[in-house]
């Protein structure tokens, strides 16, 4: 009899751990499943290295890329090719992209079905018409200008430059033309980083907007002086954040100290790494720095090791527009959802004022025609005479888009920067308003 129970209880035990063997495996074949099947070396799906039948388009139906028994074909338009190939990516895999992300859908992977074989056709978020209009407006330089529907997280424009004609031979003595952008590359940020800074202060110092700051264009501070554009005297922090006074956002960066910045900054998105449709995006960098030192003074000023992406100035921007939550940025047409809370609606309505405020006051509504317009600008020095210019903000009213532009070694933030995120928005414009 205990021999019996014995024998039982051990194939009781087997049953347990084949059932929970099984259920470990679905778990797996649910989770990672489209990966497996889509998995380059599965032939049933695969011919010369691309799958056998799909089509990849933009939102308004426009061919990006299409495979046809094992033969690939991008867009008849060659802007369009050369714009979005960071985003599409290529067969040669010197990029990744869409192809790669979207590639279970693609192939018409389904958890039930498996890879039936037809392929299938996957619509981007991105439009071809913004595209061409932020290559044009780069024109050539090395740069990023990434835009986003805040409200969806869709991204309607990801334009990275320099970058190659996927129907022909890229020129591999060009540094970087592989590299993303707007994802994949984290740059000084300059100025843009005094938003990072704004928000903590906001969110730390109760009587900020009741206060007068003084500019004597020079800060001496135990390791270095802190250098500003010219002797802005006294002002509000809404004036200092227009005139982009670097004594104000120093004193400012002091006062809440390194790592209460830091710790902003990653809740922010800004320092860290995100992720884009399940990719990895570049890291951005803030670091803490020693107490009352210079270098804690231009850890505000966003020139201290501080280093962000195009895309999470973009997703901040975004979030200010958005009453402080960053809808999930994504490359999938209709958006997906979900999102993270950045900062509360007081503080998320604050900085639009202030960023809006820029507008009217220190840069000109006159260069925005048309463009309800909330923005910060940027000229990140980066050594040797030469500066990172950016340009990020959203527009207040009208189509619900966020943007980050950004020219590598470009120059002046408002003068390049802006002139680029104009060109687009003047597109956006064109194309979204009702």
């Amino acid at each position: 009899m205990k021999r019996i129970e014995h024998r039982s209880a051990i194939a009781l035990l087997l049953a347990a751990a084949l059932l929970i063997g099984m259920g470990f495996f679905v778990v797996r074949l649910a989770l990672h499943g489209g990966d497996w099947a889509v998995y380059s070396a599965n032939r049933h799906i695969y011919q010369n290295g691309v799958l056998k039948n799909s089509t990849l388009t933009d939102r308004n139906g426009v061919i990006l890329a299409q495979t046809e028994n094992g033969s690939l074909r991008y867009a008849d338009d060659p802007t369009v090719r050369v714009s979005s190939v960071h985003a599409v990516g290529d067969s040669r895999g010197y990029i990744d992209g869409a192809l790669s992300l979207f590639a279970d859908e693609l192939s018409g992977y389904s958890f039930v079905n498996g890879t039936p074989g037809g392929g299938a056709a996957v619509a981007l978020s991105l439009d071809t018409r913004l595209q061409a209009a932020a290559w044009n407006a780069l024109a050539g330089r090395a740069g990023a200008v990434l835009v986003l529907n805040y409200e969806t997280g869709e991204i309607l424009a990801m334009v990275s430059s320099p970058s190659y004609d996927p129907n022909g031979e890229p020129d591999m003595s060009i540094d970087g033309l592989f590299l993303n952008r707007c994802t994949l590359a984290a740059f000084t940020p300059g100025s843009v980083f005094k938003l990072v800074t704004l928000i903590a202060a906001a969110e730390n110092l109760p009587d900020l907007t009741e206060r007068t700051f003084r500019c004597e264009q020079y800060l001496d501070l135990p390791g270095g002086t802190v250098v500003c554009t010219g002797y802005h005297g006294d002002l509000t922090i809404e004036q200092a954040l227009a005139d982009s006074c670097n004594c104000v956002f120093a004193e400012l960066a002091l006062e809440l100290g390194s790592d209460t910045i830091v710790k902003t900054a990653q809740r922010l998105g800004v320092a860290g790494s995100l992720t884009l449709d399940g990719a990895s995006t570049a890291s951005g960098s803030a670091e803490p720095a020693e107490t009352g030192s210079s270098d804690e003074a231009w850890l505000g000023i966003g020139q201290y090791t501080d280093l962000v992406t195009p895309f999470s100035m973009a997703r901040l921007c975004a979030a200010i527009a958005n009453g402080g939550t960053a809808v999930t940025p994504t490359l999938s047409f209709g958006g997906t959802g979900g999102g993270a809370v950045l900062m509360n609606a007081e503080t998320a309505e604050y900085l639009g004022e202030c960023m809006s405020y820029n507008v009217a006051y220190g840069y000109g509504r006159d260069r925005f025609p048309g463009l309800d317009l909330c923005a910060k600008s940027g000229t990140a020095e980066v050594g040797g005479g030469l500066s990172n210019a950016w340009f990020v903000g959203y527009l207040r009213s009208g189509p619900p888009v966020a943007f980050a532009v950004m020219l590598e070694k470009g120059g002046g933030g408002l003068l390049q920067a802006g002139g680029v995120a104009n060109s687009v928005l003047q597109t956006v414009l064109e194309y979204y308003s009702e």
